[in-house]
């Protein structure tokens, strides 16, 4: 077999290898590609673990919201990246989703627009899919529920008003705020989340329930109904 003329990460210095780098040094030192490279551990044979990493990271930007998004088969789409590594770097995404969901949560009262974007920002960054979700707020704007109510396609999903309603009722809330985010990066809203919003408003009304805000997630950025004067 052909030597690596490369070499392999244990041929560098050892001050420059990642796992000895993050003990010197700290982990916060440490590049994406040099996280990544310890989560896969090697290469190929023509490409360290750190290389292939930057390949990976190339592909999508050096965004990890992005990366975020890529499935078992895109990720053994690279050159050295089998199941068991391509899990490793799912798994890691999936952890920092659920830490940032954890910390948004702790918050537990809606203030602000914003206030929504970081709670389901976790959720929502990296689905390939549409998501609507309902958030149901006592009279402090305390929470109370967070759930999904429809799941749907790229561009689309369909949202039974009579469910948010239900719900809302049941958990004795007085107020309402919808999310839904949009794969495409499109923060703006379509003619059909203007319909949807009014149509929730007016039925809310009927309960004596408040719908407060719609907010639209679009990868790192959001949309609100709220603010933008549209409820």
């Amino acid at each position: 077999m052909e030597e690596n003329k490369k070499g392999t990460i244990k041929d560098w210095d050892e001050e420059d290898r990642p796992r000895e780098k993050m003990l010197r040094k700290g982990i916060q030192l440490l590049t994406n590609a040099e996280l990544i490279a310890i989560l896969i551990n090697s290469g190929n044979k023509e490409e360290t673990s750190v290389e292939v990493a930057q390949k990976i990271l190339f592909s999508c930007q050096n965004n990890l919201n992005e990366l975020g998004k890529y499935t078992l088969s895109d990720l053994c789409k690279f050159r050295g990246i089998g199941k068991a590594k391509a899990i490793s770097i799912i798994c890691a995404m999936e952890i920092g989703r659920r830490r940032m969901s954890n910390e948004a949560v702790k918050k537990q009262q809606i203030l602000s627009s914003y206030d929504m974007f970081e709670l389901f920002f976790p959720d929502m960054c990296d689905l390939p899919f549409e998501e609507m979700w309902v958030v149901l707020l006592n009279r402090s704007k305390k929470i109370l529920v967070k759930q999904k109510i429809s799941q749907g396609g790229i561009s689309s999903t369909t949202v039974d008003i009579r469910l948010i309603i239900k719900l809302a009722l049941e958990a004795c809330a007085s107020a309402i705020i919808i999310c839904h985010n949009h794969p495409s990066g499109n923060k703006s809203p379509s003619l059909d989340d203007r319909k949807l919003t009014l149509k929730i408003k007016e039925s809310a009304k009927m309960m004596d329930l408040q719908l407060l805000d719609h907010i639209i997630i679009a990868d790192d950025t959001y949309f609100s109904f709220a603010d933008e004067g549209l409820i």
